[in-house]
């Protein structure tokens, strides 16, 4: 599959009697990157710090460091292959090219789908366990209200949704500069001898340290989850060879900046013995600080499980248009809607499944194996890239270009990774 790169801003029309609307390219790089952070810094850092914490101590802000070096290598992979392949359900399309199997291009994409329906129904759940202190409504209720609203949301327009997504990151984040700014406040010595506080967090070369921060960035990995998402609304990114790459590095070094700094300050401040037994940890930190900040975290908690919700939702319906536009799943499900530009019939299936799994089924194991399907896909897309180095020509154009090393390493990080969780489960 090597299609042709569309690089116009305006909307396509499909040549022939069965002429549609096709997706409109408006997002710019500050949005893509926005859109990037609200889908990797989600729930992952408000419960993971402590339990890396159990493992590491206070050298969790390492596991973190480590885990971003293991995805870096397959986010540089998905710069090249989003750049070779600016369509939606990115993945598919990449196994699509590098293995030339529609059934492996298949099963790719609706692993890929899952993931994103099984964690977006996870959120969503939380996100109605935090409105029932503000909306005294059942949990079943207010759960599929959450569904409904944000999947209106996501048939409103991609630049209108990603921009409300975009509102939200930064909200989310500034959330996290309260965390930092609060715990150095109640710990002020932090900064008063800050050269001999951030030297407590290097770890010495001691094989027993060392083993616990490894395992420590295998939860640690979980929280970068959610980068790859973006490659799947390349078909409405301008200028997608010059803006995916740029949009996926940034979204990987702010990300990085944000959950060591935001690590490095908790477990500074906040007591080990209560950190590790803390399944909301960053919370700790609002303890002495009064209800009107912890109001105000809470209220934060929610537009931050909502946006996820909302980036899952349109991740999963493009992959889904995607899928059916390559003819791999239902004509009908490629159809966009004129108005909107939005894949309607998509996003109607993918909030009407979520809906299921959120009101109906129990989602705790299924939540289990997101991570264990997003390794596999890593696996395969590093290894699909490989491929299409060895057997085919060198791609031209404006295509973002990486050493064949990097998908090398990408795969023998994500393999071990994969590996090590299915041992250690």
């Amino acid at each position: 599959m090597t299609g042709p790169v569309v690089r116009s801003d305006e909307p396509q029309l499909a040549a022939g009697p069965d002429s549609q609307p096709k997706l409109r390219r408006r997002l710019t790089l500050p949005l893509l990157t926005l859109y990037g952070l609200g889908v990797t810094i989600g729930a992952g850092i408000y419960v993971l710090v402590g339990a890396t914490a159990a493992k590491a101590g206070v050298y969790a802000p390492i596991s973190f460091l480590l885990a971003a070096v293991v995805v870096g290598f397959t986010g540089f992979s998905y710069c090249e292959l989003a750049t070779r392949y600016p369509v939606s359900a990115g993945e598919a399309a990449y196994i699509r090219a590098g293995f030339n199997s529609r059934a492996l291009t298949l099963i790719v994409g609706l692993m890929v789908v899952s993931s994103g329906m099984v964690s977006s129904a996870a959120i969503i759940i939380g996100a109605a366990a935090y409105l029932q202190a503000y909306v005294p409504l059942s949990p079943q209720l207010l759960t599929a209200l959450v569904v409904l609203l944000v999947g209106l949301v996501a048939v409103w327009g991609i630049l209108e949704s990603v921009t409300l997504a975009a509102l939200f990151t930064v909200i989310e984040i500034g959330g996290l500069g309260l965390v930092v700014y609060f715990g150095l406040a109640s710990k002020p010595e932090v900064l008063a001898d800050f050269g001999a506080e951030f030297s407590s967090l290097i770890p010495p070369f001691e094989v027993g340290v060392w083993s616990g921060i490894v395992s420590a960035g295998l939860l640690a990995f979980f929280a970068f989850v959610g980068f790859e998402d973006m490659v799947n609304v390349a078909e409405e990114v301008k200028e997608p060879g010059k803006t995916m790459p740029r949009g996926i590095i940034l979204t990987l070094i702010m990300a990085t900046a944000i959950y060591f700094t935001v690590v490095s300050v908790v477990v500074l401040v906040v007591p080990m013995h209560t950190l590790v037994g803390s399944s909301a940890p960053l919370a700790l930190i609002f303890d002495s600080a009064g209800p009107m900040p912890r109001g105000l975290f809470s209220i934060i908690a929610i537009i931050a499980t909502v946006n996820g919700a909302l980036i899952q939702i349109i991740m999963a319906s493009r992959v889904i248009y995607g899928l059916a536009a390559q003819g791999s799943l239902p004509r009908i499900l490629a159809k966009v809607n004129p108005h909107t530009r939005t894949p309607l019939p998509a996003t109607g299936l993918v909030v009407g499944i979520i809906l299921l799994l959120a009101c109906f089924l129990p989602i705790a194991e299924l939540a289990k194996t997101t991570s264990v399907i997003v390794l596999t896909v890593f696996a395969l897309v590093n290894l699909a890239l490989l491929r299409l180095k060895w057997s085919g020509p060198a791609p031209s154009g404006d295509v973002f270009r990486v050493p064949i090393w990097v998908p090398r390493l990408g795969f023998a990080t994500s393999s071990l990774l994969l590996l090590a969780g299915l041992l250690f489960d």
